[in-house]
């Protein structure tokens, strides 16, 4: 029997908090999920520094992973009758849905901003590199890797494929929403996903939608919405964030100028040089960050010593609404008057965006062109673009909403005399 029709002897189960269960048949599955670099993702949380605002999310992208993987198969098994796949096109679904999120760095997003890396090339290495994940991938077939890699960045042939693990209803955003609304313990996310799961029906090129089942996916759209504004963008968050990127660009300007540390930061020289090869950048998880930034308390440097304290013990920054388009002037008055005060702004004045799209219609053309949800009509078999029937998608569609804040030490700024004229000039700025 080839490799990739072979089942396991008796079906593996994980436990899962979101689906309950996850179900493990195929031998290739069951082989990836062993691999060290899979495994990796036990160490690496799925929302960043969403901990230190919400004190249960503590989960990984291991758990999202499997939550992909098993909504995916969930799809498959209803779409048996309706599309002609071969047993290696639901394989590939399969390996895709589980191998999505697999170039994660540690604490993700705001650790590939400082080192302008992205996550999706590093997935790509990882499948064609040389690894246990590509070795497994290509007993499959020898072409087996390429594919996988093609479905992830895009780039396969079938669009269906690509729509089910990467598109405005796909099956990663239905597990990240219910995952994450769980471990933060918020309402906000929670949506009839079975009900989704019913009412998709598979086209050439995308997933499309069952006229009937529209308000189950208006209600997705909207925990969509309310979870990046309450949740992914939350202003606690965005506050542990700045320090955490703060030390690693303090890290780096220290290394790039020959600072001694006490302890070398040697898993971090080739991010710090640019030059990150893929064995490199799978040794970096977040035990070994969160193990620099316990050691580098003893540094001499007070800025980097200063602000591992603050992360480590949770002393984050406080913030205040700010217009970049209108108050640009006072930020060049705070950045001069904490000069004065000796309080570096470069690190300890910080304006931070956020901004989200909930839900977009087709634009041919854009810089990110988004396929929209359509709807299918039973009754004369057309499709109709969810937001020209639902007037609550109608409502937000192609708005995309930003949001400034402006994060210094409050602390510190308390700390000096009060009859200090700039810290008066200061807090009449911030506050008035």
């Amino acid at each position: 029997m080839a490799y990739k029709d072979e089942q396991l002897n008796e079906e593996k189960v994980f436990k899962d908090p979101v689906h309950r269960y996850v179900h493990v048949k195929d031998l290739v599955i069951w082989d990836l999920i062993g691999t060290p670099e899979f495994q990796r993702l036990r160490r690496i949380k799925q929302l960043g520094t969403s901990y230190l605002t919400f004190h249960g999310a503590e989960h990984s992208r291991f758990n999202h992973s499997l939550g992909v993987y098993e909504i995916l198969r969930r799809i498959i098994f209803n779409f048996e009758k309706k599309v002609n796949w071969n047993r290696e096109d639901k394989l590939l679904c399969l390996c895709a849905a589980l191998l999505h999120d697999l170039g994660h760095g540690p604490f993700s997003h705001s650790f590939e901003k400082v080192f302008k890396l992205d996550h999706e090339e590093y997935t790509r290495k990882i499948i064609l590199g040389e690894t246990e994940v590509n070795r497994i991938l290509l007993k499959v077939d020898p072409g087996f890797p390429q594919q996988v890699a093609d479905v992830i960045n895009k780039t396969h042939e079938d669009k269906l494929i690509i729509s089910l693990i990467s598109s405005q209803i796909d099956a990663d955003r239905m597990d990240y929403l219910q995952r994450d609304a769980y471990f933060t313990g918020v309402s906000y996310g929670h949506f009839d996903m079975e009900r989704i799961l019913r009412v998709m029906r598979p086209q050439e090129d995308q997933v499309v939608i069952k006229e009937s089942g529209m308000h189950a996916v208006e209600d997705y759209i909207m925990s969509r919405y309310q979870m990046y504004w309450q949740v992914y963008f939350h202003p606690v968050t965005r506050s542990a964030e700045v320090i955490l990127t703060k030390i690693l660009h303090r890290a780096k300007h220290l290394y790039l100028n020959d600072y001694a540390f006490k302890q070398k930061p040697i898993h971090f020289f080739s991010f710090f040089e640019g030059d990150v090869k893929l064995e490199e950048y799978l040794k970096l998880d977040e035990p070994v960050v969160m193990y620099y930034f316990q050691m580098w308390l003893e540094e001499e440097d007070a800025i980097l010593s200063e602000l591992c304290e603050r992360f480590m013990n949770r002393r984050l920054f406080k913030y205040t609404e700010f217009n970049p388009n209108l108050q640009m002037n006072q930020w060049m008055e705070l950045y001069r008057l904490f000069q004065e005060a000796d309080i570096d702004p470069e690190y300890y004045l910080v304006v931070d965006s956020s901004s989200d799209l909930p839900y977009d219609f087709y634009r041919p053309g854009e810089e990110e062109e988004r396929l929209p949800i359509n709807l299918l009509i039973p009754k004369t078999n057309e499709l109709k673009e969810l937001s020209r029937q639902s007037d609550i998608v109608e409502a937000i569609s192609g708005k995309k909403r930003t949001d400034h804040k402006l994060y210094f030490p409050q602390d510190l700024l308390d700390g000096m005399d009060d009859n200090s004229q700039i810290k008066k000039r200061i807090l009449e700025i911030l506050f008035d």
